[in-house]
């Protein structure tokens, strides 16, 4: 499990991370969400050790990262601007980890580059971004970590690629329990493969949520009522949004569907559907209810 406790980190007189408290559990995929400048890069650092907090602490497995040999050895860190050897191929930075890595598995890695096709005898400084990325996700998965930090990792990867990173990943999840953590800024690329999803926001989480907790909170409902009912009575639902088009009313009620179910018929609608909410729809729902305008947060 990964905490940090009231962490702040400071550059000059920017405040980058501000009072941040987050759980990171075991065995699953945690999602960071956040426009550039959030704070996910410098969340990250901290999280892996390279950097420091000014205030708080921050744990891994109970014990602190920082200057923690034992615990940096837990988890492989991609970070967004990739660092190689110079002048230094697949195979190079193989020998490389291995010496770091007690787990690093090179059966593990002769199969991935194989499945990316890549030359792991080639000169890296060759390769494309794209290729790159490839390449840390498979020294990243070849090490047999905890953790993996990735910040922007499919940024720069093709959609195949991106979903055969994403495949990997949940192979590693099932067959070991691996706890990758994604840091984005786009939500799509982390709907369909987060367990769990932390708002990050002007360095503070805004919010850090399962997607279950976040699926079933929330339910749009088209309602079709007579001319002259108002629809302001209906009041014992908790209604977040209401938009109108023609007869029919689009509600958006924060309320389990038996709750909806049993609620909305008392009104004598003519007709009313539950049509569950996108991920995106709820994202954007939650963001509002707190204040906040969902296109200046996330692309």
């Amino acid at each position: 499990m990964i905490e940090t406790i009231n962490i702040t980190k400071k550059f000059g007189g920017i405040t980058a991370i501000k009072e941040l408290n987050i759980t990171i559990n075991e065995s699953g995929v945690f999602g960071l969400v956040g426009t550039n400048g959030a704070g996910k890069s410098t969340l990250l650092k901290l999280i892996s050790g390279i950097l420091k907090p000014d205030d708080g602490k921050i744990m891994i497995d109970n014990e602190s990262v920082f200057e923690n040999p034992k615990i940096k050895s837990k988890f492989f860190y991609i970070s967004d601007e990739q660092y190689f050897l110079k002048n230094a191929s697949p195979e190079d930075m193989k020998i490389f980890y291995m010496r770091y890595f007690e787990t690093f598995d090179s059966t593990y890695f002769n199969y991935a580059i194989n499945l990316f096709g890549l030359d792991k005898n080639r000169k890296i400084n060759t390769f494309s971004k794209g290729m790159k990325k490839q390449l840390s996700v498979i020294l990243a998965l070849s090490s047999k970590t905890k953790y993996i930090f990735c910040d922007e990792t499919f940024d720069g990867l093709d959609p195949v690629m991106r979903q055969t990173v994403k495949g990997l990943f949940c192979e590693e999840l099932k067959n070991r329990g691996l706890t990758p953590i994604i840091a984005s800024h786009n939500l799509r690329e982390l709907e369909d493969i987060c367990d769990h999803i932390g708002l990050l926001h002007k360095g503070g989480i805004l919010f850090s949520r399962t997607l279950g907790d976040f699926r079933s909170g929330v339910n749009n409902v088209q309602v079709v009522v007579e001319p002259d009912f108002d629809i302001n009575l209906i009041n014992d639902l908790h209604i977040m949004g209401v938009k109108k088009s023609g007869s029919i009313y689009t509600l958006t009620i924060r309320a389990s569907e038996e709750e909806i179910k049993e609620k909305i018929p008392k009104y004598e609608p003519i007709f009313f559907e539950i049509i569950p909410l996108t991920f995106e729809e709820i994202f954007i729902t939650e963001t509002e209810a707190k204040g906040y305008d969902i296109k200046k947060l996330i692309v």
